[in-house]
């Protein structure tokens, strides 16, 4: 088939229309509202197994059902519930049967080791933690016990697999429910999702957004989209990030027909949207490069790919103009898990804004730059960006951390240093804050840095982003060694491996040096080390 169509002829995306003063305040009514109104909605989940789909309606239904068990279990409003699952129909219910119990859902990266898992669902103070016993190579059931003790969490559901002792299996949450109690009552400004996000720290931070925060995000974007937003949309994003859980949101709340992925296989992805016919997508570098290779290696057109929206990585210029050649127009966006979106793009841009900018300032959000005294620069001159807007998140789940990230009258902190053109595109020209960003997962340069420092072999190291041409960037270290002592990249990949951490963080470049550039007070220069790696 090329094109998913509602009844009468209408793109299956389009999402319910209603005036501003009655639209849904909380994701349970307008996942409700958006089931009543865009019934024929999908939700297609590509699996090496094969193509699974889900209604709209079937999702609320089972939801229900989930819920109910979940209340049994004795989960309710205000609980965090976790999830380590890939994106899946049981992901979707979860987050149905979440929002009913007024519950909060938290979608932990899949690649995360005991190490991460344990610390978030202990920061979390999870109730319930939902996935599968195994998931491609790693062993979930055997990860969740090796993250030690876990005193909030009273349930851990066990979805594909026979529940083994002491867990629940995700079947005997499902069938006839036997209350009709109601949904619960929760506030606009209620705490609904949590993501862990790495930045400068070592720990995880805990972003939290509520039902406002994220309700606002899907409709200003779905709306800055227009004629593009009527159709299928594809998105290879993982759980865990925001990107990901905004893509279940888009299907949950507003109707839009949505192909995903259980986890990221280019031609795949490349096969599925020749054969369904999608119209939009989005992704990072990474995933847009690897289905252009794939379509081109299979001899697929993508002829109803239309506009893709990326980032989440630098974003090669060549790109860009890769995609424009073959009428692909593809722009980007500028945002956080803290603030998801701040600046857009459009499908309809110059090519040369789509090529060097950000896109514009989205409608209701607020842009500022900042000197390093924390002081406004003229218009046009760089500065760190700070930004708000209606989908600003609530805070950390540590109030101590606000107090680094917020400033007064709830700007947020980027970290970045840019500035708007004349014509008021964001352009980024620096990155403030010391992460590495690797296909579009954040990397606390520090976190890698400690491992490295734990080797035997190693007396100093320090952790810089490469410049890599299909991820955007990849963790490289620069270590110096102990007298007598050596160490290569195969060993690095081992001891990170040892040390049950996310595969993503292992360093895929090593650099031995007989010192780190320091400045006079022996703070390492990084910005020597980013330079080296790029032949500067």
């Amino acid at each position: 088939m090329s094109e998913i169509l509602a009844p009468g002829g209408t793109p299956a995306g389009a999402a319910p229309q209603h005036a501003p003063e009655t639209l849904p305040k909380t994701l349970y009514e307008a996942y409700d509202c958006a089931a009543l109104t865009r019934p024929e909605a999908l939700l297609l989940v590509w699996t090496e197994a094969g193509l699974e789909r889900i209604s709209l309606p079937d999702c609320l239904d089972q939801g229900r059902q989930v819920a109910e068990g979940l209340r049994r279990l004795g989960v309710g409003k205000g609980h965090v519930i976790a999830t380590q699952l890939p994106q899946s129909l049981e992901l979707i219910v979860v987050e149905v049967a979440a929002a009913r119990l007024g519950a909060i859902v938290l979608t932990v990266v899949p690649t995360f080791g005991a190490n991460e898992l344990g610390y978030i669902l202990r920061e979390s103070g999870a109730k319930a933690f939902v996935s599968r016993t195994h998931w491609r190579k790693a062993d979930v059931r055997q990860r969740l016990i090796d993250c030690g003790d876990l005193p909030a969490l009273a349930a851990h559901v066990i979805c594909r697999a026979e529940a083994p002792a002491g867990t629940i299996a995700w079947s005997s949450l499902l069938g006839p429910t036997t209350s009709d109690a109601p949904y619960a009552e929760a506030a606009p400004d209620d705490v609904s999702f949590l993501l862990y996000t790495s930045g400068t720290t070592a720990d995880p931070k805990g972003v939290q957004h509520t039902h406002r925060s994220l309700l606002a995000e899907i409709r200003s974007t779905e709306a800055l989209l227009g004629p593009h937003a009527q159709g299928v949309a594809m998105s290879p994003w993982p759980t865990g990030h925001i990107a990901g859980a905004l893509t279940n949101l888009r299907f949950l709340a507003l109707g839009r027909t949505t192909i995903c992925m259980e986890h990221w296989e280019a031609s795949a992805c490349a096969d599925l949207l020749q054969l369904l016919g999608a119209t939009y997508g989005s992704g990072t570098p990474y995933h847009l490069t690897g289905l252009l290779d794939a379509a081109d290696a299979a001899g697929h057109s993508l002829a109803t790919l239309k506009a893709f929206q990326t980032g989440a990585a630098p974003v090669p210029p060549s790109l860009v103009a890769r995609c424009a050649a073959r009428g692909l127009a593809t722009f980007r966006a500028y945002g956080s898990t803290e603030h998801p979106t701040s600046t857009f793009g459009s499908p309809d841009d110059p090519l040369e804004k789509r090529l060097t900018t950000e896109g514009r300032v989205v409608p209701g959000v607020e842009l500022r730059f900042l000197d390093d005294d924390g002081q406004d620069v003229a218009a046009g001159e760089d500065g760190e960006i700070v930004t708000r807007g209606p989908d600003m998140f609530a805070g950390y789940t540590k109030a101590e951390l606000n107090e680094a990230a917020l400033l007064p009258g709830h700007w947020c902190r980027s970290g970045d240093v840019g500035h708007l053109d004349a014509e008021g595109y964001l352009v980024l020209t620096d990155r403030k804050k010391d992460i590495i960003i690797r296909g579009g997962e954040n990397i606390s340069s520090r976190e890698v840095e400690d491992h490295l420092h734990a080797h035997p072999a190693v007396a100093e190291a320090a952790a810089v982003a490469a410049p890599d041409a299909r991820m955007g960037e990849i963790v490289c270290a620069f270590v110096v060694t102990r007298p007598g002592q050596d160490i290569d990249i195969a060993e690095v990949d081992r001891w990170f491996g040892a040390r049950g951490l996310a595969r993503h963080k292992t360093p895929e470049r090593l650099e031995i040096i007989d010192a780190l550039p320091r400045n006079a007070t022996g703070k390492v220069l990084k910005h020597e080390l980013r330079r080296r790696l790029r032949g500067l």
